[in-house]
C-alpha cells in the first residue's frame, strides 16, 4: 500500500534503533532540541494521530501547519495522515492574512503554529474571527515552551481509532495540498495522493543514491515540496537520518556537516556559494558531504566544479520539478558531466513523459500529476490537458541526450520587433557580469519595436556599475532585440513568500517612474 503510514510502519520494522529525526535545538531554543529513533518516531506519531482523533479531526479534514523546521513538524505532518487528514503546510513568509486566506480556502478545522521566534509568533497572530472552521490551535514551542504541544499529546491515548484510520487510507486519497507561489495572482491548492508524494520522492532519493547510512541536513523548509517531500518523505522511505535546521546560518551549517557527518545536503545555489566564499570554511572538516542536489535558472558551471572539488561532494544534481508534479519532474544523474548538471535540469523521473509542445512549452504527463486544483476546475482543465498533459507554462528545449533546459516562463516572453525574448537568457547573461548580485528583466513598451527590454540589477556590495557597462556586456553576448535598453539598479528585487521574483511589481515600478 503506497501511504505514508504503511511506509512509517515498514521501516520502524526494519530499522526501529536507527536514528530518524535529530534536532540539536541550539541556544536559545532548548524545546526544539531531541533524537527520535524510526520507533520512537512511529510511536510519537500515532499518539499525535490519536489526540487529533480526539480533537474532532474526521477523514478528509485538511489540517495546516505554519512553522518553520522542528521534529513537531515531521510528528505532526506523519500524523495528519495516520488520522485520515489532508496535509496542508503554510509558508513560514506569509502574512497572518496570507495564512488566514488559506485556512478559510480549506476549512481547516485544526492549526500546528509556530509560538515565539525571531520575534514573532506565529500561533497568537492568527485572528480566530476570520477562520469560523478553525477550532483548534496547537502552539509549536521553539523558544520556549508553554506546555501547549504536551497538553496537546496528552490527549493521544486511543490507539485503535488509529489503527481503524490508517487501515482505511489509500494510496489514491489525497495527502496534501500544497499552495502555488502565486506570482501572477492568486496562489493555487494542488491536490496530491499518497502514491504520487511517495513515488516522486522516492524517484528523487534513487538519483542521489540515498540510503539509511546517509545523514541529511534539511536547510529547505518543510513547507515546500524540497523540504516536505524531497526531505521528509525521502528519508522516511530510505531510512536516512533527517537532521531539520531552523534557518541557515552557514557557520552553523558547517558545523553540523562536521559534528554530524552530514552526507546529504540539497539547497539552492546561493547556500554552496556562501559555503564555499566562506572566510572560516577552513575551519571545519566538511569531507563527509556526499550529495547534493539544487536548480535556477542560472547555475554557473565553475560553481558545479567547485562544489566537485572544493567541498569533494561525490554526486552535485541539479533537478526542475513543479507543485502540480507533486514537486517533481527531471533530474540529472550521478554519471552526468559538470556541464550537463550546470545547463540543464536532467531527464524526467518518476514515470513522467516529457514533451516541448507549442510556444516552446514544457510538458509533462504521468501518474504523478496532480489530482487537480483546490475548488477550481477550470483551472484545472486549463492546466491539464485532454490527453493527460500538464502544461507547466515554462519554456524549454531538449539536448540530443534529452535533457531539458528551463529558458523561461510563458508569460515573461515579451515580443521585440517580431521577435521572442525570453528575460531567463537574458539574466543568465547579466549574472556572468561582475558585480552583479541578481538581475530581473522585463519587457517595457515601445513605440518602434513593441517591446524592449528593461533590466533591474542588484549589485554587489564593493562593485560600482552603471548602465552603460551593463548594456554594453549584454550587447557582448547577445543579439541586439534581446540587449536590454535601460538599466535600473535596485537594492533588492521583490519577492513573494516563496522567493521568486514578482515581476508584475517591477512593471508597476517601471510604470510608475
Amino acid at each position: 500500500m503506497r501511504t505514508t503510514p504503511a511506509v512509517l510502519d515498514r521501516i520502524a520494522r526494519e530499522l526501529p534503533d536507527h536514528p530518524a529525526v535529530v534536532t540539536t535545538g541550539g541556544a536559545g531554543n532548548p524545546a526544539a532540541a531531541r533524537t527520535l529513533t524510526y520507533a520512537e518516531l512511529r510511536a510519537e506519531v500515532r499518539q499525535a494521530a490519536a489526540a487529533m482523533i480526539d480533537l474532532g479531526i474526521e477523514p478528509g479534514d485538511r489540517v495546516a501547519i505554519w512553522s518553520p523546521n522542528t521534529w513537531h513538524w515531521v510528528v505532526a505532518c506523519l500524523a495528519i495522515h495516520h488520522a485520515g487528514g489532508v496535509l496542508v503546510p503554510l509558508n513560514t513568509r506569509y502574512t497572518a492574512s496570507e495564512a488566514e486566506d488559506i485556512l478559510v480556502r480549506t476549512a481547516a478545522p485544526l492549526l500546528f503554529a509556530s509560538g515565539e521566534f525571531l520575534g514573532a509568533d506565529k500561533a497568537a497572530s492568527v485572528d480566530r474571527d476570520a477562520v469560523p472552521a478553525l477550532r483548534h490551535v496547537v502552539r509549536i514551542p521553539i523558544e520556549k515552551s508553554d506546555g501547549t504541544w504536551d497538553e496537546f499529546m496528552s490527549r493521544g491515548a486511543n490507539l485503535d481509532a488509529v489503527d481503524e484510520r490508517v487501515a482505511a487510507v489509500t494510496g489514491d486519497d489525497v495527502s496534501d495540498i500544497l499552495f502555488t507561489s502565486g506570482t501572477t495572482g492568486r496562489s493555487k491548492g494542488v491536490r496530491c495522493a499518497h502514491r504520487q508524494s511517495l513515488d516522486a520522492s522516492a524517484a528523487w532519493a534513487a538519483c542521489g543514491q540515498v540510503t539509511s547510512d546517509d545523514r541529511y541536513l534539511c536547510i529547505n523548509p518543510f513547507f515546500h515540496n524540497f523540504g516536505y517531500k524531497a526531505g521528509i518523505l525521502a528519508c522516511l522511505q530510505t531510512g536516512a537520518t533527517l537532521f531539520p535546521e531552523l534557518t541557515f546560518d552557514p557557520e552553523n551549517a558547517m558545523r553540523a556537516v562536521q559534528e554530524h557527518g552530514i552526507t546529504v545536503l540539497p539547497g539552492p545555489p546561493t547556500i554552496y556559494q556562501t559555503l564555499l566564499d566562506h572566510p572560516k570554511r577552513g575551519d571545519y572538516d566538511l569531507s563527509s558531504l556526499r550529495f547534493a542536489v539544487t536548480g535556477a535558472a542560472t547555475i554557473p558551471v565553475v560553481l558545479i566544479e567547485r562544489m566537485q572539488s572544493e567541498l569533494d561532494i561525490d554526486i552535485v544534481l541539479t533537478a526542475y520539478g513543479l507543485t502540480e508534479g507533486a514537486g517533481f519532474g527531471t533530474m540529472c544523474r550521478a554519471d552526468d558531466d559538470a556541464v550537463t548538471v550546470a545547463t540543464t535540469s536532467g531527464r524526467p523521473i518518476a514515470d513522467f513523459e516529457l514533451r516541448i509542445g507549442e510556444q516552446s512549452e514544457v510538458l509533462l504527463r504521468g501518474p504523478n500529476v496532480m489530482l487537480g486544483y483546490l475548488d477550481d476546475p477550470e483551472a484545472t482543465a486549463a492546466a491539464i490537458d485532454a490527453d493527460g498533459w500538464l502544461h507547466t507554462g515554462d519554456v524549454g528545449e531538449l539536448d540530443d541526450a534529452g535533457n531539458l533546459k528551463i529558458t523561461d516562463r510563458l508569460k515573461d516572453m515579451y515580443i521585440c520587433g517580431g521577435f521572442n525574448v525570453y528575460p531567463a537568457e537574458i539574466e543568465q547573461v547579466l549574472a556572468r557580469l561582475d558585480g552583479v548580485a541578481e538581475a530581473a528583466v522585463i519587457g517595457v513598451p515601445d513605440e518602434r519595436l513593441g517591446e524592449v527590454g528593461k533590466a533591474f540589477v542588484v549589485t554587489l556590495p564593493s562593485a560600482e556599475l552603471d548602465e552603460k557597462t551593463v548594456i554594453d556586456y549584454a550587447r557582448e553576448h547577445l543579439a541586439n532585440f534581446k540587449t536590454p535598453r535601460t538599466v535600473e539598479f535596485l537594492d533588492a528585487l521583490p519577492r513573494n513568500p516563496g522567493g521568486k521574483v514578482v515581476k508584475p511589481l517591477l512593471r508597476q515600478h517601471s510604470e510608475r517612474a
